[in-house]
C-alpha cells in the first residue's frame, strides 16, 4: 500500500494494479476487497487473480503461482516491468533462510532488482514503511500468520532483525550487494562456459565430468535454472553433478515435483511434466 501510493503520486506513470489471491488463507478475501477499494480510489485499473493452493501449500509453490500471475498480466497490458514491494528485511531475511538451506551464492541476492522486477524499496527498511503509511493514513491488511514464529521467516523477523542494529544493517546489505555483481560477473562465464558443454538442451558428459567439482556443480546450477527448475538445494545439485558424470546411461536422476535428469551415454537431458 505504501508503495502504490508513492507511485500513484508520481507523474507521468501508468499504473496497473495485480493483485494475486493464493487460495491459502479465509481472510484473503478481505485483502482483495481493499485493494480493490483503494484501486478505486486512485482510479486505477486492478487486475484480480485467483488461485486454489489450498492451507498446506509451501512459499515456494505460491510464490511460483503468484509470479505467473503477475507475468501474465506484464504480458497482457505490454508493462515495462512487475514492481513490488520487497524492502530491506525481507532481503535480510531471504539472505538468511537462503544461507542456512544451503542454496548456495545465488540465494543470497535471489529478491534484487532486475530487468523484469524492479524492487525499489529494497534500500528501505520495514520501519519506515510503516511510519510512511501512517503519515500518510493508509490503510492496509496484516497477514496474522506473521506472527507465528514457528515459520523460519516469522522467527528471524520477530526474534533476529530487531537484534540488528544499523551499521550491522548496512554491512549486511553492502556484502549482499558486492555479491550481487559478482554473481553477474560468474553468470557471464557459466553461459559462456555452458554454450561450450550444452548443446540442444543436452549436457555433454564427457566435458562435463572433466570440471573441478565446484564449476560442474555451478553450471549444473545454472542448466536447471535455464530449464526453468528453481526449487532445489545444494545437497541436489551435488547428487545430480555426481550422477551425470558417473552413472550408467538410461538412468534417471530425480529432482523434484516431476522432475529429472535423464541420463543417456553420451548426453544428459532434463525432463520435466
Amino acid at each position: 500500500m505504501s508503495l502504490l501510493d508513492i507511485l500513484a503520486k508520481k507523474p507521468g506513470i501508468k499504473l496497473i494494479i495485480a493483485h494475486f489471491n493464493h487460495g491459502i488463507r479465509p481472510e484473503a478475501a478481505a485483502d482483495e476487497d481493499l485493494v480493490q477499494a483503494q484501486a478505486a480510489s486512485y482510479g486505477i485499473v486492478l487486475e484480480p487473480g485467483h488461485g486454489t493452493l489450498g492451507p498446506n501449500a509451501s512459499e515456494a509453490t505460491a510464490r511460483d503461482a503468484r509470479y505467473k500471475f503477475l507475468y501474465k498480466i506484464q504480458k497482457q497490458h505490454k508493462a515495462q516491468a512487475v514492481i513490488t514491494a520487497h524492502h530491506q528485511d525481507d532481503l535480510i531475511e531471504t539472505a538468511f533462510i537462503n544461507i542456512i538451506r544451503g542454496t548456495g551464492r545465488k540465494g543470497l541476492s535471489s529478491i534484487l532488482s532486475n530487468g523484469q522486477v524492479i524492487r525499489p524499496l529494497l534500500n528501505t527498511s520495514k520501519s519506515e514503511i510503516l511510519n510512511y503509511a501512517r503519515q500518510n493514513k493508509l490503510r492496509w491488511n496484516d497477514d496474522a500468520t506473521n506472527e507465528d514464529d514457528r515459520y523460519l521467516r516469522n522467527y528471524l523477523r520477530l526474534k533476529v532483525l530487531p537484534r540488528l542494529s544499523p551499521s550491522q544493517r548496512q554491512t549486511l546489505i553492502s556484502n549482499l550487494d558486492k555479491v550481487a555483481k559478482n554473481n553477474i560477473k560468474f553468470d557471464k562465464e557459466l553461459a559462456t562456459l555452458s554454450q561450450i558443454i550444452n548443446s540442444n538442451n543436452q549436457i555433454d558428459r564427457r566435458l562435463f565430468a572433466a570440471l573441478p567439482s565446484n564449476i560442474s556443480n555451478e553450471l549444473m546450477a545454472y542448466s536447471l535454472r535455464q530449464a526453468g527448475i528453481v526449487d532445489f538445494d545444494r545437497k541436489t545439485v551435488s547428487q545430480l553433478s555426481t550422477s551425470l558424470k558417473t552413472s550408467k546411461p538410461n538412468t534417471l536422476a530425480p529432482i523434484k515435483q516431476g522432475n529429472y535428469l535423464k541420463l543417456g551415454l553420451k548426453t544428459a537431458w532434463f525432463v520435466t511434466p
